[in-house]
């Protein structure tokens, strides 16, 4: 087992090298960085968060993240709001122009996807995404921070 896991360790490397954003897309528009579609996607599937809940979520540093959403802010991406269910702390919210970015960016990285898959058997592309559910989803049960699914 031991060499294997070393091969799904480099595997796994490659894997987030390789679907990393690139800087721009085929058309030269600008596209997000990792952290900022990190950040996006989980906003967009959970719905307005604090820097407390981002920090519980993806276990960072606080001032990591006010970097990161300062920067997103300045962008455009999103926006502070007060918390819709009364609390105290303020809650970063998607803007539209954000919603747009993310799924205009998701759009290119499905894209890239099809053209390295498309001459996969169904089968395999369906058994490559539920595996990697499966070994994602085994990551968060250990970690007890689970991402959003639908």
């Amino acid at each position: 087992m031991g060499d294997r896991l070393k091969d799904i360790e480099r595997e796994a490397l490659l894997l987030g090298r390789y679907l990393s954003p690139v800087r721009h897309d085929e058309t030269g528009r600008k596209r997000l960085d990792r952290s900022a579609y990190t950040l996006l996607t989980r906003l967009h599937a959970q719905g307005p968060m604090s820097i407390g809940q981002l920090t519980e979520a993806f276990s960072l540093d606080a001032s990591t993240l006010n970097r990161q959403t300062a920067a997103m802010m300045r962008n455009g991406l999103v926006e502070r709001i007060p918390d819709p269910d009364g609390g105290l702390a303020r809650k970063f919210l998607v803007t539209k122009a954000g919603r747009d970015q993310l799924l205009a960016d998701r759009r290119a990285n499905i894209r890239g996807l099809r053209r390295v898959l498309e001459d996969w058997p169904e089968d395999d592309v369906a058994t490559l995404a539920d595996l990697l559910r499966r070994f994602n989803g085994e990551i968060e049960a250990r970690d007890g921070r689970p991402w959003p699914r639908r």
